[in-house]
């Protein structure tokens, strides 16, 4: 998709991996990235020489080399949280910047031109200063990202180009590394309307890992594990949740972890135990959407699962208990995101691919202020009061009054929370206002509170008081998680100084980095055997013969495979 100025791409910017896409003849299409895949593991690692590395080379150094490394940084975009890498300490803002930068320059070398804008995809239940702190990213990369689409809203835009022709009621279900969104939609002729949304922002498929991890370290007494080997056996934990999605068990097992060998068998009966809590919190936001979306199960006629983790069989029996229904896998669930959000791309500068498409969206959190309530003699504090419910279709502005509590009261305290709860404390805090007011008798100043839910889902609020022409906006000050314009500006200019593992030698760079985690786990003669490998190859660089680069490179990849599967 291009304009004057570039081409426009969509971006899922995940918690475990991320992709890139473009519309091209009408359809979708994910672009391979640096090492020829469609995947780019969200992982930022450094190494011995100071360079950055991102992607698969990254993430296979998390085995080896976890304090150099830092992975689902994403679930922390907001906070103030600092992830330490080598020397330095980087904000989830930061990191992020950094694989969009990898995400951005990959898809330009495959393209052959230059990237003006993105649409990147963000959690649907990711607030205010969540979806702020992806701009932020986005500026440090320096790219462009005026249109942020929620992840469910994505992927029901690319299941409403494939199914354009139907007219029916969906349901998506989202379960990605790191998040869990549902969205409830209809499409008829084209128009892809959602009706509501509902997740969880700290629940995703890494969270089964780490449940299969803890069973393994409280089975086997391990208390304390240092970094590598904790690193080690979650890896193998993962290995065993993904061997699960097809098959009846799976087996564990690692060498020398704690000064010992750790092998365990894991059957499905033993993750139905395993899993019950996680797949118990995944049922609360989807019973939420169907009755916010005014809806029955037996009303929904197809339910879609996207996100890698919705290969778990587990999660596809609780969809099929919950709705009576099988579950559709009728869009890559890896892929469908960032296919979504290169239609979205696609929309966004009218392109006449799409120009039949229409999608709405709704706001998945309530916001509003709070207030305070005279019972009897008492006056209580720290009320909700919701200006713009969740389930709005936005764009969407609304207007509520409040009035003053106490003769000749001078300002009024504008507080503005995001959430679901009645009381303020239990939800999330999006900034304040002091408003100057008349002196006047308890209740006779009236104050208009507005609130605007733009299509990324970033809010603005305006106040006036009832009768006069002044208006007030809220700068909402910046909250520990975020940044200013000027933590920006120097984070982009640090970026632009941090030194990138050389692209052309990324494919040996990537072979390393898988093989050294191979090596870690073989005992015996198998390591021996594999360790000659890496060493020749390790040998051919230093010759700098490309030919001979490439076959022992082939070679060891070959080795690299054989040897995972067998583990």
């Amino acid at each position: 998709m291009r304009t004057e100025e570039g081409i426009t791409v969509g971006i899922d910017l995940g918690t475990t991996n991320s992709l890139v896409a473009i519309l091209r003849n009408g359809r979708p299409v994910v672009l391979e990235n640096s090492v020829g895949n469609l995947l780019t593991p969200s992982a930022v690692s450094v190494d011995e020489d100071g360079n950055i590395l991102v992607g698969g080379p990254a993430r296979d150094r998390a085995t080896t080399h976890p304090e150099r490394t830092v992975e689902r940084f994403k679930r922390d975009m907001g906070t103030d949280k600092r992830f330490s890498l080598g020397k330095k300490r980087y904000r989830p803002e930061e990191l992020s910047a950094i694989l969009l930068r990898e995400l951005v320059e990959a898809a330009e070398a495959t393209l052959g031109e230059k990237i003006k804008e993105a649409v990147v995809t963000v959690p649907a239940y990711f607030g205010d200063l969540q979806r702020q702190a992806t701009r932020d990213a986005a500026k440090i990369a320096g790219l462009k990202v005026e249109r942020i689409i929620n992840e469910p809203t994505a992927a029901a835009l690319a299941y409403g180009l494939h199914e354009r022709e139907r007219e029916l009621q969906a349901v998506i279900l989202d379960l990605g590394g790191g998040t869990f969104d549902i969205t409830v939609l209809e499409i008829v002729d084209g128009v892809v309307e959602i009706q509501s949304s509902a997740g969880d922002a700290r629940l995703g498929g890494e969270d089964f890992s780490d449940a299969l991890l803890k069973w393994v370290e409280d089975a086997e007494g391990l208390k304390d594990l240092n970094a590598v080997d904790r690193a080690r056996l979650r890896v193998a934990c993962d290995r065993a949740k993904r061997q699960l999605g097809d098959q009846e068990q799976a087996r564990i097992a690692v060498f020398d972890i704690d000064g010992r060998d750790i092998e365990r068998t894991i059957t499905r009966a033993n993750t139905a135990l395993i899993y019950q809590e996680l797949l118990g919190r995944m049922r609360l936001p989807i019973l939420r959407a169907l009755r916010d979306a005014e809806l029955q199960v037996d009303d929904i006629d197809e339910v879609l699962l996207v996100g890698g983790a919705t290969r778990m069989r587990e999660v596809s029996e609780l969809v099929t208990k919950l709705f009576n229904r099988l579950p559709l896998r009728s869009l890559p669930p890896d892929e469908a995101v960032a296919m979504g959000a290169a239609i979205q791309a696609a929309l966004k500068i009218d392109d006449d691919q799409v120009s039949d498409m229409v999608v709405t969206d709704v706001a998945p959190f309530t916001v509003g202020v709070s207030s305070a309530a005279v019972v009897g003699t008492r006056e209580v504090s720290g009320l909700f009061s919701p200006i713009l419910e969740r389930g709005t279709c936005i764009p969407a502005s609304r207007v509520e009054r409040f009035f003053t509590m106490v003769d000749n009261q001078k300002k009024i305290l504008i507080e503005v929370f995001q959430g679901e709860h009645s009381t303020c404390k239990e939800n999330t805090k999006l900034g304040e206002y002091t408003m100057k007011v008349p002196p006047k008798r308890a209740g006779d100043v009236a104050v208009d509170v507005r609130i605007s839910y733009d299509l990324n889902g970033i809010i603005e609020v305006e106040m006036n008081i009832a009768g006069s022409s002044r208006k007030e906006h809220l700068i909402i000050e910046r909250n520990p998680g975020q940044m200013s314009e000027t933590q920006v500006k120097k984070a982009r200019e640090a970026m632009e100084k941090l030194k990138f593992h050389p692209r052309e030698s990324l494919p040996n760079r990537t072979a390393l980095s898988r093989a050294e985690a191979v090596y870690q786990e073989l005992r015996g003669e198998e390591r021996l055997i594999f360790g000659a490998l890496l060493a020749d190859f390790r040998g051919a660089l230093e010759t700098q013969d490309d030919n001979l680069i490439q076959t022992l490179r082939d070679a060891l990849n070959n080795a690299t495979q054989q040897f995972s599967v067998r583990r």
